[in-house]
């Protein structure tokens, strides 16, 4: 399954980076101010987003914490 995230290089971007590795799950990160903008980012995942953002498959499931969650929910690990 493909992931996709989209960070700021934080130290928050840096664990769910290795999170995704870890499961060996494919992904692509979608870096800030090199993909997009603040502008966008904010445009597309509301004014409250936090990085990163993380979509599973074609869904997005939020932040890393959301993320996390959705993961246990669904024995991802």
């Amino acid at each position: 399954m493909q992931s996709v995230i989209y960070s700021n290089k934080s130290q928050e971007c840096e664990r769910a980076i290795m999170l995704l590795s870890n499961v060996k799950e494919d992904f692509h990160e979608y870096v800030l101010d090199q993909d997009f903008t603040d502008k966008q980012f904010h445009a597309e995942f509301g004014s409250e987003a936090q990085y990163p953002q993380i979509a599973i498959g074609l869904k997005h499931r939020g932040n890393l914490k959301e993320t996390l969650q959705f993961m246990k929910d669904n024995n991802m690990f």
